[in-house]
């Protein structure tokens, strides 16, 4: 097996360590790098130890110099954990099936429970038992990453940024029936995770930036909102432009033949790529509108574009849309989702890069004059002008408090749901259903 197993010691558990390394290799797993209070004697030609590092934190970073073949492996050296338990976690790692998976115990304890619900705010990624000690994880994953822990919290830290980067998570079910976590590592990775619901852990950028993320991964319930109303319009091959971090991509993958997911952010496209490898549906690419190969795009045939938070970013959105005709095949749909209202613009807007916010009139003239009919043209998220408005008008935020951002998600299902059986008389967004017919612009 091509992978290395990483286990952090005390005085107290050195004697369990041991009994790790001489399993992990019995296995054959190729090398086991033990850290920590670690005796010397236990090196051996597979068997690295790392004496006198400070802290957990330190010992990944090392760890990550020894580390062999594709996989590493974390174990905590408790006798209540089985070895032979590692090898199915590495499998579906090299498998390709995940880059993060996680041993799920047959009994949770309440203590890692609570902890493990912090976590779950903060990141996308469900997990039955987050805080297990045994998890295997794609090297090349972990040597992309930078963290800044320099303590024995490191873990916790580790799960929120490889959540962030948009790396599959997984659980395997494992033998061991343990107590919790001792309770100075559960206080530890409590703070780091109440750091994460506050946005402490995101990708690190301007304040537009952080907006714009916080609205895709911390927003669960509004981008299945948004995931679902795409879908339905949706046809066979559809091409997704700004795909950001894959939330509505994932969404119209289901069912269909391809999604393209064009993107011009080069680390969303990496994050993209972690988040959909090895699907047969779903291809990244890295361009904006503007520097798109039309002719290699044509030659898709997509039948449907999907918009969803974009045109408003683009200055020139009438030359755009004309772009987006060209690209489809006759009588494809381009389905737009853009903020509504001009009233509303305000800080957040110029934070995020809007040129603009759109009326239904607006919307419909630089749509129909390039060539398209539009079939649906509706008002969508009425409750959430109030928010917008009060952060972005009357206190010139620049960015979206990520609590209150939580705190409106919650309510996004009760507010799907109302609004699938009304008409609203206006609302924070316009959806637009529009039919690629007649003369193209700019066509002869």
């Amino acid at each position: 097996m091509s992978a290395t197993v990483l286990v952090w010691v005390n005085a107290k558990t050195l004697a369990a360590a041991r009994t790790v390394a001489e399993r992990a290799l019995a296995l054959g797993i190729g090398n086991v790098v033990v850290a920590g209070d670690v005796d010397a004697g236990l090196s051996s030609e597979n068997v690295v130890c790392l004496a006198g590092l400070p802290s957990r934190s330190a010992a990944l970073e090392h760890a990550l110099l020894h580390a062999r073949g594709d996989v590493l492996l974390m174990q905590e050296p408790d006798a209540a954990f089985h070895a032979e338990d590692l090898a199915p976690l590495a499998e579906k790692v090299e498998r390709g099936e995940a880059d993060v998976v996680v041993g799920r115990r047959s009994h949770v304890p309440r203590q890692d429970a609570v902890v493990a619900r912090l976590a779950h705010l903060a990141m996308p990624q469900r997990l039955g038992d987050l805080l297990c000690g045994q998890k295997a994880i794609r090297l090349s994953a972990l040597r992309g990453l930078t963290l800044r822990s320099t303590k024995d919290d490191v873990e916790a830290e580790l799960l929120l940024r490889l959540a962030a980067q948009q790396y599959r998570f997984a659980e395997v079910p494992i033998g061991a029936i343990t107590g919790p976590r001792p309770l100075a590592q559960l206080r530890a990775f409590s703070r780091v995770f109440v750091g994460g619901l506050s946005g402490e852990h995101e990708a690190e950028g301007h304040d537009g930036a952080m907006t714009l993320h916080r609205l895709e991964s911390g927003a669960r319930n509004y981008n299945a909102w948004l995931g679902r109303r795409f879908a339905e319009h949706a046809g066979r091959r559809v091409l997704e432009i700004g795909a950001g971090l894959g939330t509505i991509t994932a969404h119209l993958a289901e069912g269909r033949e391809r999604v393209v997911a064009l993107e011009a952010d080069a680390p969303s496209v990496q994050k993209l790529r972690n988040r959909f490898r090895g699907s047969p549906v779903v291809e990244p690419w890295l361009s904006n509108v503007e520097g798109a190969d039309e002719a290699h795009l044509k030659a898709q045939h997509f039948d449907t574009i999907v918009l969803s938070n974009v045109l408003e970013h683009i200055a020139d959105d009438f030359d755009a849309v004309a772009k987006f005709g060209r690209l489809l095949e006759p009588g494809g749909v381009l389905l737009v989702l853009v903020p509504a209202l001009p009233s509303l613009f305000g800080a957040l807007d110029e934070a995020v890069g809007h040129h603009r916010r759109y009326t239904p009139d607006g919307l419909r003239s630089v749509i129909e004059a390039n060539g398209f009919l539009i079939e649906k043209l509706e008002w969508m998220n009425l409750a959430g002008i109030p928010g917008w408005f009060v952060n972005g008008r009357l206190f010139r935020r620049r960015s979206l408090p990520p609590l209150q951002l939580r705190l409106y998600d919650r309510v996004a299902p009760l507010l799907a749901a109302a609004e699938s059986k009304v008409s609203l008389p206006v609302g924070m967004s316009l959806f637009c259903v529009a039919r690629r017919t007649g003369k193209l612009a700019g066509a002869a």
